[in-house]
């Protein structure tokens, strides 16, 4: 598909849809612009940043040509719009990333990341050992940032180099291919975990999804891609980094056993996805014809085209979460249990409350050591939290001042599908500022409009998600905090990181929207 011809009748609508269109999406550009020069020329954090370009498209809606007072934002209305945001945002991200992020510091503090990757270097034995550090990046960074996991891992590939006589890269690329894909696609990893909450997806398609593209995504950027660049770049063990690693080295008798830590990272996985299936299973025992009907009569007589459609949509849609409701409560108590630890909070609770009991205090970890532990993981996750929930204020400000339906009128029409546009959202964001968080943030607000009304399912909108991260994914580069992780870690030069984990980074995000089209023409 020729995406600049598609994108030209949304030029021509842009000229021609009234001042009110015109202002509103000249307004976003405006809006993101300025995002851009705070955190790029004047190096203001991001949470700060969002804070203030949602203000500055919500003062600028307030002048909105053409719109009826009784529509627009007004001053008194800003502050307000500011807090329900947050609050919309935070309900339930800042519950999850909490306990992610505490699920993994008792797996970094057990040396836990370290038994699993040890284990599967034995299984795979050292000739596979690529694929041995590629299985390991994709399961660890489900409970641990991307960071982190490098950090915790980098005494194994350190060692394997040596033994090996290869080039670090050997295991190092195939390493943060599998940590990359993972903590862009499959929840409870922050990013997804935003997207999908402001896009009203459960997660428990997002992981599905999320592991059926990122399983490929990441043995083709992993292994293959890797392995195409350590034959060609041999880079030794950064004797700093070797250094500093020795202190904090695990004893091997120590820690704790593969099958624990197995237990421990997949429980929550799959009591999301069981959770999910109890769901889809009475959702599919739901008179669909009576639905229809009902949502029928509501409609207005003065409804006809477009408007009716997505007027429909809607109210199907509000039908079917009641109706789902009510069967859900009178369904048997085995599947009402099941659902109820199949929700987010729950599973990563449990999973949450078993790592403390079986990687802190069997394992003689006092509950001081425990409570510090916790509190120390929550320092880092705050940040991340406190961006999220201002990329829900961004959101907010976007449907209260009328740009989200602008967005939607403007692209109307114009042929280019919603999971292209969460793609090119997300990169453009991304390429300009370096952050992965922010671009989620931005494109998950932008595409909240776009796709409401459109009746879309829970598969389509979950493969969304996956596009807006795998546009958040590509060309990691000097201004991505990554990117200096990757090069410090690896031992690399900024030339050398850009010739392989940008390259990876951009092929990662590149097979990862070729997969989710894919997938889109079958759901």
């Amino acid at each position: 598909m020729d995406v600049v011809n598609a994108l030209s009748p949304v030029l021509a609508q842009a000229s021609t849809g009234g001042p009110s269109l015109a202002y509103l999406i000249g307004l976003l550009i405006a809006g993101i612009a300025f995002l851009l020069v705070l955190i790029l020329a004047l190096r203001i954090q991001a949470f700060i940043a969002l804070i203030m370009a949602s203000i500055f498209v919500a003062i600028g809606s307030v002048y909105t040509p053409g719109m009826p007072e009784e529509s627009r934002l007004s001053f008194p209305q800003i502050g307000q719009t500011i807090i329900d945001g947050m609050g919309s945002a935070l309900g339930f991200i800042a519950t999850i990333i909490g306990l992610g992020a505490i699920f993994g510091a008792l797996l970094e503090h057990s040396g836990g990341a370290k038994s699993l990757a040890r284990t599967l270097l034995k299984f795979f034995g050292e000739k596979r050992a690529s694929w041995a550090m590629l299985v390991t990046g994709f399961i660890i960074s489900i409970p641990v940032f991307f960071d982190v996991g490098l950090v915790i891992v980098a005494p194994l590939l350190f060692a394997l180099s040596k033994s090996t006589k290869k080039s670090l890269l050997c295991f190092g690329l195939p390493l943060i291919a599998g940590m990359g894909v993972t903590h862009a696609f499959v929840p409870p990893t922050p990013g997804p975990v935003a997207v999908a909450q402001f896009l009203d997806v459960s997660l428990g398609h997002v992981i599905l999804y999320g592991v059926i593209v990122g399983i490929p995504t990441a043995i083709i950027a992993g292994p293959l891609l890797g392995t195409f660049f350590a034959n060609r770049l041999y880079i030794e063990v950064p004797k700093i980094i070797e250094e500093q690693q020795e202190a904090v080295e695990h004893d091997e008798g120590s820690l704790p056993s593969f099958g624990l830590i197995a237990l421990i990272i997949g429980l929550p996985i799959v009591l999301i996805l069981s959770g999910t299936l109890v769901e889809q299973s009475i959702a599919s025992g739901l008179d669909k014809a009576a639905i229809q009907a009902q949502a029928q009569a509501a409609m207005s007589p003065d409804l006809s085209g477009q408007a009716l459609q997505e007027a429909m949509a809607k109210e199907v849609a509000g039908i079917r979460k009641v109706e789902l409701k009510s069967a859900l409560s009178s369904a048997p108590f085995p599947l009402q249990f099941l659902y109820f630890l199949g929700h987010p909070v729950i599973a990563l609770l449990v999973a949450t409350l078993m790592a403390l009991y079986f990687l802190g205090t069997r394992r003689g970890v006092s509950k001081d050591v425990l409570v510090e532990l916790s509190t120390r993981a929550l320092g880092p996750a705050g940040i991340i939290i406190l961006i999220t929930g201002a990329g829900g204020v961004f959101k907010q400000v976007l449907g209260a001042s009328g740009i989200s339906d602008a967005l939607k009128t403007l692209f109307e029409g114009s042929g280019v599908p919603p999971l292209v546009l969460a793609y090119i959202f997300a990169l453009l964001v991304r390429v300009a500022q370096g952050s992965a968080t922010v671009a989620m943030m931005t494109a998950a607000g932008l595409m909240t409009g776009i796709v409401q009304g459109m009746g879309l399912s829970q598969p389509q909108l979950a493969l969304i998600v996956i596009a807006i991260a795998a546009g958040a994914t590509t060309l990691s580069h000097v201004n991505d905090s990554g990117f200096w992780m990757v090069s410090r870690y690896l031992g690399m030069t900024e030339k050398q990181t850009l010739k392989t984990w940008t390259v990876m980074s951009t092929v990662i995000s590149l097979v990862g929207f070729a997969l989710a089209w894919l997938l889109s023409l079958f759901v």
